[in-house]
């Protein structure tokens, strides 16, 4: 059974939200406050968090930064309706997902389980490892390495990475990339695919204000270099 850390001060959505996971098969414990939340998480062993953004002695930001700085657990922002911000700052600091409110708990389990099989290794027989020069993006095990060191990829990320490099030389849209990697439809004005693309080449480039690996096509999306070193 997943076992899911729920940081949220409304006190009735937090028991109603880990009612319904239950019956979905959740471990789901519930914290009202960055400060008990920050102290469950550090303490706990979890296999997601759900982290609403305004919390009553903290901000759900700091407490994602602070949580994302050690260790690679997935994390799910609850967001205010309409408030792109909000959502596009939480994944800059790393986040996996984001649901604003209010959110259908049915959508709230599909993103959860998504993340969750996003984030799990399936490392089998045979499974890929692409190289790119100093560059090694390892399928089965959900990894990507520069010179040999294990790079701080979310599962998302990682996703995203793994779909441009099995696509050299080809030019994704913002949109093809949603569908390959969520089997989704990208919202009109989202974002946030370019926010995860800026933290990539944060990872993987050796200057990303002057990208080498993962290029821009301007108006058009991205795409893998063929060649790299």
């Amino acid at each position: 059974m997943d076992r899911v850390l729920f940081v949220d001060d409304d006190v009735r959505l937090s028991s109603m939200v880990s009612r319904y996971l239950a019956q979905h098969g959740f471990e789901v414990h519930e914290r009202p406050d960055a400060t008990s939340g920050m102290a469950a998480a550090r303490n706990g062993r979890w296999d997601a968090i759900l982290l609403d953004v305004n919390l009553p002695d903290g901000d759900g930001f700091d407490l994602c930064r602070t949580l994302r700085a050690g260790s690679d657990v997935p994390i799910l922002l609850l967001t205010a309706r309409g408030e792109d911000t909000d959502r596009i700052v939480g994944l800059e600091l790393g986040a996996d997902d984001y649901l604003p409110k209010p959110f259908n708990p049915r959508e709230l389990v599909a993103r959860l389980r998504a993340v969750l099989r996003r984030s799990r290794p399936t490392s089998a027989p045979g499974d890929k490892v692409l190289r790119f020069g100093r560059l090694q993006v390892d399928a089965g095990a959900r990894q990507a390495r520069l010179d040999g060191e294990a790079l701080a990829l979310t599962a998302h990320q990682f996703d995203l990475l793994l779909a441009l490099a099995e696509r050299p030389g080809r030019v994704l849209s913002r949109e093809q990339l949603m569908r390959i990697v969520r089997d989704e439809e990208l919202e009109a004005f989202d974002r946030s695919i370019d926010v995860h693309i800026s933290r990539i080449r944060a990872l993987v480039e050796d200057d990303p204000r002057h990208p080498k690996r993962i290029l821009t096509s301007r108006g058009a999306g991205y795409l893998f270099a063929e060649k790299q070193s």
